[in-house]
C-alpha cells in the first residue's frame, strides 16, 4: 500500500488516489505485489551495502542536493539502520498521505463535516508531530553518526501504533464513503429518472386528454352515417308535433347534453332497460346544432323501448340563452378569453397539463353549462334528474323522485374522504372573498347524477347566483374552468346528501373500485379520460357499458367502433 500511495506523490498524487478511492481503495492484488517490490528492493540494497563490490571505484558523494536523497545515499553506503528507518519514514509520510486524501474527501462529501474533518487531521498532524520530535530530529534525522538502534525501535513503536490507528479508523470511514457515494450516485440517478417520469406524465397526460376530448374517427363516422341517411331520405324524417309527454310533470324527466349519439343512446337504453314502468319516462337530449340532425335519426330508427319517449333538440333553440343574459356566453366574447382557450396550445400544452382540461374550450362550451338553466328550459317540470353522457343506469331510478330533499334544490351523492375532494381542491382559497364565503374543508358532491328541484331552484333564485360568481370569474381567480366550481357555489347550501349507492364515480380513471360497490351501484359513471367508448378505456369496466350499445344498428357496424 505504501509504494502504491509513494508514486503519487504531491497535488496529482492526492488527486488521483481521491478518485481511485471510489473504486475499493486498492486492490489486495496490488497491495500484495508492492510489498514484495519493496522488500525485494531493500534486500538486494542490504546485499550490495554489506558486500560491495571491489572491481569499481566508489563513487564520491553528492554535495548538494535533497538532503533526504543524501541520507539515503548514505545509507545504502554504511548504515544498514538507515534502510530501516527510511522504509519506517515512508511508510508513515505514506499514510499521512492517505489521511489527507481522506481528509479532502470527507470536505467534498459535507460527511460528519466538522467531526470527520477534526479527526483526520488530528491523524495526520500526529504523524507530523511524531517526526518534529527533537529527540526523533537529533537522533535519527539531524545527526551524521551512526542512528541510536533503542530511539530508532522507540520511533518504529509509535509509528507502528499510529498506522494500526489509522488504518482502523480508515476501514471504518471507507465503508461510510462508499456508501455515501452509493447513496449520492443513486439520489442523482432517482433525480433523472424522476425528471424524465414527470416529463413523461405530462405528454402521457395531455395525449391521454387528446384522447378523451377529440371526436373519434368511429364517432364521426357514426354522427356522418346519420346525416347522410336523413338527407337520403327526407321523407321518412319529417319534423313531428311536440309529445305531450315532453311536458307532464307526473312522468319521470331526464335532462341529457351531449353531442356523443352513441354515449347517449348508451344512457338512454340502460335506463329503459332497468325501468320498472318505461312508458314513464321522458328523455330530454340536448345537442349542438350540427348534432341535432344524427340525434334524431339515431331514435327514428332505433326508437326506446316500452313507450318511452325521447326529446331531442339544439341549443340555439333556447332563445333566452344569449350573451346579455349568459355570463359564459359574453366571457367568449372577449379577446382575452379566446386568446387563452384557442391560441397556442400546442406551445403550451405539456407546460400547463394540470390545467389543460380546464382550457379545452368544452369548458365554457354552453352545452357544458346548460345545467345551470333547468327551470327556464322546462317551466313546466317540478322535478328534473339530470345525467351525464358518461353513466350507465343499472337499476330502476323512480325512487329519486320521491325522496325528500328537505326543501334542498340539489339531490347529489358527496365524493370526499379525507382530505379529499373537499371545496380547497376546486376553489382559491386564497382569495378573499372565497375565504369569506365558503369553508375550505366542507365536502364536495358529484356533477352527473342529480335530482333537481326545479321549484325549490326557482324559490332560491340559483340560476341568479350563478351568475353573480360566474361574472365575479371572468378573470379566473376564483377557480379553474368547468362546471363543478360554480355548481359548489350556486348550491352550496341547498344540497341533500344522497346515499353512495345511488352513484358510483371513478369508471375512467380508478382501477381499484370494488366490485360489490359497482354491482350494487344505481348509476355508474365513466368520468375521467378513460371513456368506455374510448381505445384507452380500463378493460374491467368496458363491459359494463358494451353490453348497452345498440350492435345491431347498421351504423354502428359499418363505423368500426370495435366493441
Amino acid at each position: 500500500m505504501a509504494v502504491a500511495v509513494r508514486g503519487s506523490r504531491g497535488a496529482s498524487g492526492a488527486g488521483a488516489l481521491n478518485s481511485n478511492i471510489l473504486r475499493s481503495f486498492f486492490s489486495y492484488r496490488i497491495f500484495v505485489s508492492a510489498m514484495f517490490t519493496l522488500l525485494f528492493i531493500a534486500t538486494f540494497s542490504v546485499i550490495l551495502t554489506t558486500h560491495p563490490s571491489t572491481s569499481h571505484p566508489e563513487p564520491s558523494l553528492p554535495s548538494t542536493g535533497n538532503a533526504y536523497a543524501h541520507r539515503t545515499f548514505l545509507a545504502l553506503k554504511s548504515d544498514p539502520l538507515k534502510t530501516r528507518l527510511d522504509l519506517i519514514h515512508k511508510q508513515a509520510n505514506d499514510h499521512m498521505t492517505l489521511v489527507n486524501a481522506f481528509a479532502a474527501f470527507a470536505r467534498k462529501l459535507k460527511i460528519d463535516a466538522s467531526r470527520q474533518l477534526k479527526m483526520f487531521d488530528d491523524l495526520a498532524k500526529n504523524f507530523s508531530d511524531l517526526t518534529l520530535k527533537t529527540n526523533y530530529q537529533s537522533s535519527l534525522f539531524e545527526g551524521d553518526g551512526p542512528l541510536d538502534e533503542d530511539v530508532l525501535r522507540q520511533f518504529e513503536k509509535e509509528v507502528k501504533d499510529r498506522v494500526k490507528n489509522t488504518r482502523t479508523i480508515i476501514a471504518e470511514s471507507k465503508e461510510s464513503y462508499d456508501n455515501q457515494l452509493k447513496i449520492q450516485k443513486l439520489k442523482d440517478t432517482i433525480f433523472a429518472v424522476s425528471e424524465l417520469l414527470s416529463k413523461a406524465k405530462k405528454n402521457g397526460a395531455f395525449a391521454s386528454l387528446i384522447a378523451a376530448k377529440s371526436v373519434t374517427k368511429s364517432l364521426h363516422c357514426l354522427a356522418m352515417r346519420l346525416v347522410e341517411e336523413r338527407m337520403s331520405h327526407p321523407e321518412k324524417y319529417l319534423e313531428e308535433a311536440p309529445d305531450p309527454e315532453f311536458e307532464d310533470p307526473s312522468s319521470f324527466h331526464y335532462a341529457i347534453f351531449s353531442n356523443n349519439v352513441i354515449a347517449v343512446s348508451v344512457v338512454v337504453r340502460s335506463a329503459i332497460k332497468n325501468a320498472e314502468e318505461p312508458w314513464k319516462h321522458v328523455f330530454h337530449v340536448v345537442t349542438d346544432r350540427m348534432y341535432v340532425a344524427a340525434m334524431k335519426v339515431w331514435f327514428r330508427m332505433r326508437p326506446v323501448e316500452g313507450g318511452a319517449h325521447v326529446e331531442v333538440k339544439a341549443v340555439e333553440d333556447y332563445n333566452f340563452l344569449n350573451s346579455s343574459y349568459v355570463p359564459v356566453l359574453r366571457q367568449l366574447e372577449n379577446a382575452k378569453m379566446q386568446k387563452f382557450y384557442f391560441e397556442d396550445h400546442a406551445v403550451n400544452a405539456t407546460k400547463d397539463v394540470g390545467n389543460m382540461k380546464f382550457r379545452h374550450p368544452k369548458s365554457l362550451s354552453m352545452l357544458n353549462h346548460l345545467r345551470f338553466y333547468l327551470p327556464e328550459m322546462f317551466p313546466k317540470l317540478h322535478k328534473i334528474l339530470f345525467l351525464d353522457d358518461d353513466v350507465v343506469v343499472q337499476k330502476d331510478l323512480t325512487g329519486l323522485w320521491s325522496i325528500d330533499l328537505d326543501g334542498k334544490v340539489n339531490g347529489a351523492v358527496q365524493i370526499c374522504f379525507g382530505s379529499f375532494h373537499r371545496y380547497a381542491q376546486y376553489l382559491n382559497f386564497s382569495h378573499p372573498l372565497i375565504k369569506q364565503k365558503f369553508k375550505s374543508k366542507a365536502c364536495a358532491w358529484a356533477f352527473g347524477m342529480n335530482i333537481f328541484d326545479l321549484d325549490a331552484w326557482r324559490r332560491e333564485k340559483c340560476t341568479d347566483r350563478y351568475h353573480y360568481w360566474q361574472n365575479l370569474n371572468e378573470d379566473r381567480t376564483l377557480w379553474k374552468l368547468g362546471t363543478l366550481p360554480p355548481g359548489l357555489i350556486t348550491f352550496d347550501s341547498t344540497t341533500k346528501s344522497l346515499d353512495k349507492s345511488w352513484h358510483v364515480l371513478g369508471l375512467g380513471y380508478n382501477p381499484s373500485i370494488s366490485i360489490d360497490q359497482i354491482s350494487n351501484a344505481a348509476v355508474i359513471h365513466y368520468n375521467g379520460n378513460m371513456k368506455p367508448w374510448l381505445d384507452i378505456a380500463m378493460n374491467q369496466y368496458k363491459n359494463l357499458w358494451t353490453k348497452y350499445v345498440d350492435n345491431d344498428m347498421e351504423f354502428v357496424q359499418m363505423c368500426n367502433f370495435g366493441l
